[in-house]
Parts: C-alpha cells; structure tokens; sequence
C-alpha cells in the first residue's frame, strides 16, 4: 500500500484495477446523493428567489461546490426513479452508521490481523453500494482506512423527491446496451489486456495509479463523483470562458463560451474540448474530443465504458436556489451505445476551501510497483530451479 496526500488527509490506497468491476453486480439498497434541491423561495421572504447576475448578466455559477452522494450512478435494482421517503431514511441513517464505525479509535490491544488480512470497514448489517465500493477497492486487506473516506451521507433529492440513481434515461436507471461495434471493440481491449499483468508497464497501471485522473470520472464530462472522498469543485465565470477546477488530482476544464466549433477531431485532450452557450439562464456545454486513454475506461465508476472517438456529452448547468446549481447531463455515442442517455444531479454549495490533490502514487509509488512486480516474478524463477 502506499500513502496519497489529498490536502485536507491522509490516505492509504490500493489499486482499483479489476476490483472495482464487482460494483455493477454488487446487492445493495438503491441510494440517492447528498443534497436536498433548494426551494423557489429563499428562507424567511416572500419573494421568489433569482439568480445572482455577473457583470455580462448571465446567472452566477461561481463558488466551490460537492457532488458528494449515496446515489449510485446506475440503479441497482428494479423499481421505479424515486425512493419513498423511508428508503432515503434508512440509507442515510446507514451512511451516518458506518462513518461513526469508522471514526471509532482503534483498539491498541487487538491481536494481529489474520494472514491476508480482514475486512473491517463496515458495521453489522446489509452494505449500501458505497460500502461494498470501498471494499472492492482493497479486497481482504481494505484499499482506506476507513476513517478518511468521506463519500457523503445524504441522498439526491430533486424538488425535494429522493432518487434511486443518477441515470434518469433509459427509465431503468443503467448505461443502455452495447451495439455490436461496441462489443467488438470492448472484445479487443480485453483480449489485449490479457496478454499482460496488472504491473508489466507502467501505461498498463491505471490512471489513478498514474496519478493522471481521479477513480473515475469527477472532472468529466459527465461531472460524476467517485464515492471516495474529494468531490468538490470551484467554478470561476468571465466573459469569455467557464472554469471549473476540479480537487480530486487538481483537474481543470476551461469551456469556451460563444464558440461554434471545436478543435480539429485529431486533437483530442484530458478531458475533451468544451464550447459553451446560454439557453436562458442555463449554462448548455458540448464537449467532444476526449482523450482516447480517458474513452477506454471501463470501470463502472466511468461512464465511457470503452467508448469510440464519437462520443459526445451535452451538459446543462442550472442555478435553482442560494445552494443549489442543478447539473444535467446526455451521454451520445452511436458507435457503442444503442441509444444516448441522460442523468442528473444537484450540485451543493460548501463553505470551505478546496485543497492541492498531492497524489504519490505516479510520483513516488510507481517505480516501487514495477520493481516490486519484477522481484516477485524473479523469487517465483529462483523457486523452481
């Protein structure tokens, strides 16, 4: 295990690499992000509330913000876009649950842990999608101390209504089928993959591993959290551009407002290429030309799942209250997916600051898994001459 910096903590870390595709079958109770949608009306007035303007007089996004939630990305059960009141209870009474298990100061006394070690994350009882998560990041012997992991407790709630998952469309809640084209090129990746070991060459390590992204994808597009920690943003407006700074790994998008096209299609960056424009008091962004390393993630905490250079992502930002900017977003890509789909959610205001995302993983702890993966592979020679 090795040891990343994230600026407000410390955190011990392993690699997510195949772990993390148990998550789409994991058995969990549907759970919902945190944040309630503000009301139309600001507190203690009987006036409707109304976006704070810029200079230009376009609606006011700027300021640090969370997508933290419990929600997961794709339902998991059958049912229906809403939780009733009393699922949203439950799963936020868990979530407070687990943090004050995992805030429990350790025993000095404990026996040494069993050889393989033990999962100890989680109190007694049925795990949600977030804890089954985090203990698929690190398997028998945890990927966190738990104690740092900070996914949020709260469900989404739009117009005050608890949601089962972040995808809205298809009305099941999950990324829609794969075409054939899809399929094939997902056969390829994965059958080249095969031929290597998860610490042959360091472009075959992950991209948190690298230190490039975060687990999955927080900076986007689609903006979506990681359930780990560190889902937070900072927004800053002009004129001409939107910024928003991402804390997990320090990522930044610039979006270009008023522009009509985007660079060349052979000139694809981290992230993509932005333009933006106003419909009304909603921010609409179109962003193309992703990264081709950044389509190829297929962990079900990205929402490319090995996507072709099509892919396009049309997103809307929408202030509804003092707290609130309402985040929607479609996903298109016709040459993997049998139809587009869409989701949504609230991002919340926080008061605090964001903090540097010091990652040693790509800086320091690289090296040391190549080397490391190289004298294993020499001691097994040495054994069986």
């Amino acid at each position: 295990m090795t040891t990343r910096n994230t600026g407000r903590s410390q955190h011990r870390y392993l690699s997510l690499a195949g772990a993390l595709a148990l998550a789409l079958g994991l058995s969990a109770i549907p759970s919902a992000p945190a944040g309630a949608q503000a009301p139309a009306k600001a507190p203690g007035t009987a006036k409707p509330w109304v976006a704070p303007r810029t200079p230009e007089g376009r609606p006011d996004l700027q300021g640090n913000w969370s997508n933290e939630t419990q929600t997961p990305f794709e339902r998991l059960k059958k049912g229906g876009m809403t939780l009733t009141e009393e699922q949203a209870i439950a799963l936020e009474k868990r979530a407070q649950l687990v943090e004050e298990f995992r805030d429990q100061p350790s025993d000095p006394n404990a026996p040494p842990e069993p050889v393989g070690g033990e999962i100890a994350l989680s109190p007694p009882g049925e795990q949600t999608f977030v804890e089954q998560i985090a203990v698929a990041a690190g398997g028998a012997v945890g990927g966190y101390n738990g104690f740092w992991l900070d996914p949020g407790n709260k469900v989404i709630r739009i117009d005050g209504v608890p949601r089962s998952s972040i995808v809205i469309d298809p009305p099941d809640g999950r990324i829609p089928p794969m075409t054939a084209a899809g399929k094939q090129r997902m056969a390829e990746r994965m059958a080249f993959t095969k031929q290597f070991g998860q610490f042959d060459h360091p472009e075959l390590a992950t991209l948190s591993d690298r230190c490039l992204t975060s687990f999955g994808s927080n900076a986007g597009p689609p903006m979506l959290p990681n359930y780990f920690y560190n889902n937070n943003y900072t927004i800053v407006q002009t004129k001409d551009h939107v910024m928003i700074m991402t804390e997990m790994v320090h990522d930044t998008r610039i979006i270009k407002l008023g522009a009509t096209k985007h660079t060349p299609s052979q000139v694809r960056s981290w992230f993509g290429d932005s333009i933006g424009h106003w419909e009304g008091d909603t921010l609409v962004v179109e962003t193309t030309n992703l990264h081709p390393t950044q389509l190829a993630q297929t962990s079900p905490l990205w929402p490319y799942r090995g996507a072709s250079d099509q892919l396009k992502v049309i997103e809307r930002f929408t202030r509804t209250g003092p707290d609130v900017i309402l985040y929607k977003f479609t996903v298109e890509d016709p040459a993997t997916f049998t139809a587009p789909y869409s989701g949504e959610l609230p991002f919340n205001r926080i008061n605090e600051n964001l903090h540097e995302y010091a990652c040693a993983e790509g800086n320091y702890a690289l090296p040391g898994m190549l080397a490391g993966a190289r004298a294993e592979e020499e001691s097994k020679t040495a054994k069986k001459q």
